[in-house]
């Protein structure tokens, strides 16, 4: 806590933010690992870290639920800061600048940036089919009378937007590498003045005083 407070460094992620986003880590990776077990006999060996076979059938559409009411409540709020504005759509236009570490030639950030904008829309619509698509499949647990037709549909549908929702993972864990102190901020919970002036300028410009980026 006293970290948190220190004059040096800006709370970023507040204690809810991190603990959801830990919690979300943990289901995601029980269930990917469970999901591509199920998905093909190569990957059954899998199921060695989810239980075994059985517990893997039965926990899997389960931890999966888990999955999509914590993506939710960690998400749900950060809606309005998440939509798209024109600046963002020239931070995208000029994305190498990013990768050639030229941030200063893009627009300022605020608290989020395109990239980030653009996964989190991504990340709802993957999250909200695959809940929809879960409860078609594993209807012996979830009430439903789907034919055998929708439930094929079902599963096809839930295995393409699995595998689009691992992809954007990956693409997030690489962009959080590549942002050095980003997983540090979401451990701690703080950034320091210079990660913040670098990387969210504007959101930095409303940290230290309110309203001054917008």
């Amino acid at each position: 806590m006293a970290e948190r407070n220190h004059p040096a460094l800006i709370l970023r992620h507040p204690t809810r933010d991190r603990v959801l986003h830990w919690l979300l880590v943990i289901a995601f990776l029980f269930v990917a690992a469970s999901g591509l077990a199920l998905f093909h006999p190569s990957l059954f060996w899998l199921t060695n870290l989810t239980g075994g076979g059985p517990w893997t059938t039965i926990l899997h559409p389960f931890i999966g639920l888990v999955m999509v009411v914590t993506f939710i409540w960690f998400a749900a709020p950060k809606w309005r800061v998440n939509q798209l504005t024109a600046s963002d759509y020239a931070w995208l236009k000029g994305f190498r600048y990013v990768l050639s570490g030229e941030e200063e030639k893009l627009p300022e950030v605020g608290e989020y940036n395109a990239g980030q904008k653009v996964l989190y829309f991504t990340l709802m619509a993957c999250v909200l089919l695959l809940a929809v698509t879960g409860f078609v499949i594993w209807r012996r647990y979830f009430a439903g009378n789907f034919s055998v037709r929708v439930v094929r549909l079902g599963a096809l549908v839930h295995a393409f937007v699995a595998f689009v929702l691992l992809v954007s993972i990956v693409v997030h864990i690489s962009a959080a590498v590549w942002e050095k102190g980003s997983i540090t901020s979401m451990v701690r919970g703080t950034v320091t003045p210079g990660w913040a002036y670098k990387h969210r300028r504007a959101w930095f410009r409303d940290m230290i005083r309110p309203g001054a980026g917008h």
